[in-house]
Order: structure tokens, then sequence, then C-alpha cells
């Protein structure tokens, strides 16, 4: 169960950095750039696909202009 709440932890997260790249109209590969991060990456993320670390997470936050505490603002 431990497995499955992590997982969909980190799936939530990754929708939500794809709403907030989508609402500031930034393709992924525009993101990427901005993050400097790989694009395949940003996918990766956005589909839940891989845990990210703070450093990376942090990355992201500051492209999007947003607080990184911001990007947890979603319902478990």
């Amino acid at each position: 169960m431990e497995e499955k709440l992590n997982l969909n932890t980190v799936e939530k997260l990754g929708q939500k950095i794809r709403i907030e790249r989508q609402k500031r109209k930034i393709s992924q590969e525009k993101l990427a750039e901005m993050s400097d991060l790989n694009r395949n990456f940003i996918g990766m993320v956005e589909r839940g696909e891989t845990n990210i670390t703070v450093k990376n997470l942090e990355s992201i936050a500051n492209a999007l202009k947003m607080d990184i505490r911001e990007l947890f603002n979603f319902v478990l």
C-alpha cells in the first residue's frame, strides 16, 4: 500500500507540473531548456514515470517562476 501512495504522489506532482507548464503556454522542450534539464526527463516527470530530486524540482519551479512549495499544492 505504501508503494502505491508514493506512486500516486509522484503522478500528481507530475500532473501539477504539466498543468503549470500548460498555463504558461510553454512546451516541454522550452521548459527543459529553461530548467537546464532533458526534454525526455520532463516528459517522464509529467507522466509520473520517474521520481525527481529536489534540485531538479527546484530548477523546474524556478523556470515556471513559482515557489517550489506551490508545486505540492494538490490533494493527495
